[in-house]
């Protein structure tokens, strides 16, 4: 018998954002042994505000860049499990102006780009790809963030603008939105509307417009390329547990894990195959069964290690970060080598 099964059921609150891995969870069809898991689903930039602000939650979500940026300033209330619910290739969803004369990642020098949050793993990934691929540095931008301090993931990690990058805040009366339709701003890193959530605030859907479009007109062979040379699918989220939680009762963290392993085989089970990661990486035809075999999402430190320990490096780089945060820092020890 398990610890867990011989302990009293733990009630733990859970904020998660809804997609195909969490939804078993969310559901309460899928609990981890020995604990009854109140989920609230929430939009990963208010979820991740309300933790790193009012700490509400025993369970959630997490953004992977502004932890490593909490725990270089010392220990945090939160320790990570290598539940990773969330990838994207983040730089090919940069949008630009037709008429700002961005035609290749390297004309990005010198134009005003918009984004939520500086500090955002989004953010802190396309930056460092475009820098390590494409030679563009922070520095050679403008910078303009639309969240306020007081409603930012660096409002409570002690953000300010890293030596030599001009950013400027985005005042209440506008938006990146407003921004980008008036020529205001030339690009955006990451575009959020913020009508599902109480953080972001741009409401124009700009995909839809004639006058804007992705920097790389195949953003699929785009992520192609870069998985090809590369071998990473950069994370954006994990999974945290209060520190405290976990010193009075350590075999949550194990309960915790195999109940997201759980919810994401059964969601691959019940559909003919989970498409959507592997499309994603522009490598696999979805009709290919034989290729599917091989998860491109995998949970765990040791499967997901390259992908930790970039975003580690480039927050550091991009002086985010007041030092190089190595993964013992950042994840459970017992999770090390889950």
């Amino acid at each position: 018998m398990s610890a867990a099964t011989e302990t009293k059921t733990l009630e733990l609150s859970a904020a998660l954002m809804p997609n195909e891995r969490t939804g078993p969870i969310l559901s309460g069809r899928v609990q981890p042994e020995g604990i009854r898991l109140l989920a609230t689903p929430c939009h990963a930039s208010e979820m991740f505000w309300r933790q790193l602000k009012f700490s509400e939650f025993d369970v959630s979500e997490m953004s992977v860049s502004s932890l490593v940026i909490a725990t270089s300033n010392g220990p945090t209330e939160w320790v990570a499990l290598p539940v990773f619910s969330m990838r994207h290739f983040f730089h090919t969803s940069v949008l630009v102006r037709k008429d700002a004369g961005i035609e290749k990642p390297s004309d990005l020098r010198g134009k005003r780009i918009g984004v939520p949050e500086y500090q955002q793993t989004w953010a802190v990934w396309s930056r460092g790809i475009f820098a390590d691929e494409f030679g563009v540095q922070p520095k050679d931008n403008v910078w303009y963030m639309e969240r306020s301090p007081e409603k930012s993931h660096g409002g409570s990690t002690g953000f300010a603008p890293p030596p030599g990058v001009e950013l400027h805040y985005i005042p209440p009366t506008t938006n990146m939105g407003e921004m980008m339709v008036k020529g205001e701003l030339d690009a955006t890193l990451l575009y959020l509307s913020g009508s599902s959530n109480l953080i972001d605030r741009s409401n124009i859907n700009l995909e839809e417009r004639s006058d804007i479009r992705t920097l790389f007109p195949d953003p699929v062979a785009e992520a192609k390329r870069y998985y090809t040379k590369t071998g990473m699918f950069p994370i954006n989220h994990t999974v945290v547990v209060r520190r405290s939680l976990l010193e009075r009762e350590p075999w949550v963290a194990r309960s915790i894990y195999d109940a997201f392993v759980r919810a994401k085989a059964l969601t691959k089970k019940e559909r003919d195959a989970n498409l959507e990661p592997f499309a994603a990486t522009g490598l696999l035809d979805p009709a290919d069964r034989a290729a599917l075999a091989t998860d491109p999402m995998p949970y765990g430190v040791v499967a997901a290690r390259r992908e930790l320990e970039t975003i580690a490096r480039y927050d550091y780089e991009q002086g985010l970060a007041k030092r190089l945060v190595s993964l013992d820092e950042l994840f459970a020890p017992e999770a090390m080598n889950f």
